[in-house]
């Protein structure tokens, strides 16, 4: 099966050899096949929306036949987390409490995928809530891994990362809060960026936790996924939380050379429980580099091993605050059951929400309780302000910093599903660059002796995604 990228895309298009229409159809052909949620489908996508799809196609041929001059994305076939609203589509984040409701606007992510010619396929399956690592959280099924069916697609953007390596979308959209791109992305070997948090903006994405959720695309090589980001970047006055910084060029940036470039190894990410075949991927991976003409230089980020238990508390007091708007009152499920207001609310969200959703908000609506918030939430963001100084001072020293992006290969469905603990461990080196917002990519870089994908992670400074690209690529490069 042939992956398409954007740049064959868009040329075919370009000179006719192909049309936005029949690429469309192409793609919704592969997912009517091997998409399903029974028996061995991937069940990557929730919902599709193939009115919308075929209309923009259309508008993207007629361009084409004018001989005008076509947009970035031009009948790119892209998928759309289910986090992220779509005016007309269905917007579940992945809960039965959210089951049939329809946003009547467009998140501004979405909006400048369609602007820049993306012919947007559907909605794509996630954890509930974007809460977890494998994307068995779904209350709709688990997504499975297209490399290996029997394994998780990482979490909890696994639909969009299975949809990009099974060839049913050029690139998706997920999101990331500690790892939820660039973990997937690993798993099913393709590439999952982490923008700088106010780089992308929020506005039309469902909330789990403000100050640390992020979007960013997948697709299947570097080049794509700075072309996405291109379009995606910049400042929105619908979100607050978006940064006015001047978008670079980032494609541009992927043509200079990675000579002279400073290269910072943390020890802290290769520690005991680092599956041996992923350390050695990656250190054949600073070799490369090495060889390249980089320098390789040590460097220390001490309170890494705070990271995930920091990560927990503020992550789970977020949700607790965002997720209280799910009542009953104003969308999605009303339980039937109720007969009193306070009724209404307890049943609506014990019948909406699933086990991972209840836990999380109440760890986090206990971290927040009086007596408890100097403890445990105060304490989580001075430590978060530890761990961000601590990127700061080894990016004085290195231009990009890079490590595993996973403890282990993608594990077996169902592993890891009655041990919540070391399900979160699982995020072990993807949440301090999400506390500490600076940006991230996750590319492939091999495989274990049984095929499964392993994926390096590259950590850049905050708004040097140019940079973080462009070590990527030489990476991307030496796979062959």
């Amino acid at each position: 099966m042939m992956d398409f990228t954007i740049d064959t895309v868009r040329a075919g298009v370009a000179n006719g050899s192909a049309t936005a229409t029949a690429m469309a159809e192409l793609h919704y052909s592969r997912i009517a096949a091997d998409d399903g949620d029974k028996g061995k489908g991937i069940n990557s996508f929730l919902a599709l929306s193939k009115e919308r799809a075929l209309a923009q196609a259309a508008k993207i041929d007629a361009l084409a036949a004018k001989g005008e001059e076509l947009p970035a994305l031009a009948g790119v076939p892209v998928g759309i987390k289910d986090v992220l609203t779509m005016k007309g589509s269905p917007a579940t984040a992945g809960s039965l409490i959210l089951k049939g409701y329809r946003p009547p606007y467009d998140a501004t992510a979405v909006t400048k995928l369609e602007t820049a010619g993306a012919v947007l396929l559907g909605k794509l399956n996630c954890d509930e809530f974007a809460m977890g690592s494998s994307n068995e959280n779904s209350a709709y099924g688990p997504v499975l891994n297209p490399r290996a069916l029997d394994r998780v697609p990482g979490g909890s953007s696994g639909g969009s990362a299975a949809a990009v390596a099974a060839g049913f979308a050029v690139a998706t959209l997920g999101t990331d809060t500690g790892g939820s791109i660039r973990q997937p992305a690993a798993f099913c070997g393709v590439v999952g960026v982490l923008p700088t948090y106010g780089r992308v903006s929020r506005y039309g994405l469902i909330a789990f936790a403000s100050s640390l959720d992020r979007v960013g695309p997948f697709t299947n090589n570097v080049k794509d996924a700075a072309t996405v980001l291109q379009v995606l970047a910049g400042q929105d006055a619908m979100d607050a939380t978006s940064s006015d910084r001047p978008v670079g060029d980032y494609v541009g940036a992927l043509e200079k050379p990675v000579e002279g470039l400073r290269i910072g190894v943390p020890a802290e990410y290769f520690g005991e429980g680092l599956d041996p075949e992923i350390r050695a991927a990656i250190e054949k991976v600073l070799d490369g580099l090495k060889a390249e003409k980089c320098v390789i230089k040590p460097v220390s980020l001490p309170h890494t091993k705070y990271a995930i238990p920091t990560y927990y508390v503020i992550a789970t007091a977020e949700a607790s605050s965002n997720l209280s708007r799910f009542d009953g009152v104003r969308f999605g499920l009303r339980s039937a059951e109720a007969k009193t207001l306070s009724e209404m609310y307890r049943k609506t969200r014990d019948e909406g929400f699933g086990p991972e959703v209840k836990r999380r908000i109440l760890l986090g609506t206990y971290a927040l309780s009086a007596g408890y918030y100097d403890a445990y939430y105060k304490k989580a963001q001075q430590v978060r302000a530890l761990l961000t100084r601590d990127f700061l001072t080894a990016f004085n020293e290195v231009d990009v910093i890079v490590g595993p992006m996973t403890p282990t290969p993608a594990f077996k469905l169902g592993e890891k599903t009655d041990d919540p603990v070391a399900m979160y461990l699982a995020d072990i080196y993807s949440v301090a660059a999400s506390l500490a917002g600076i940006c991230g990519v996750s590319v492939p870089c091999g495989q274990t002796k049984d095929g499964l994908p392993i994926g390096v992670q590259i950590m850049g400074k905050h708004f040097d995604e140019g940079t973080m690209l462009r070590v990527g690529l030489a990476v991307e490069k030496m796979q062959g």
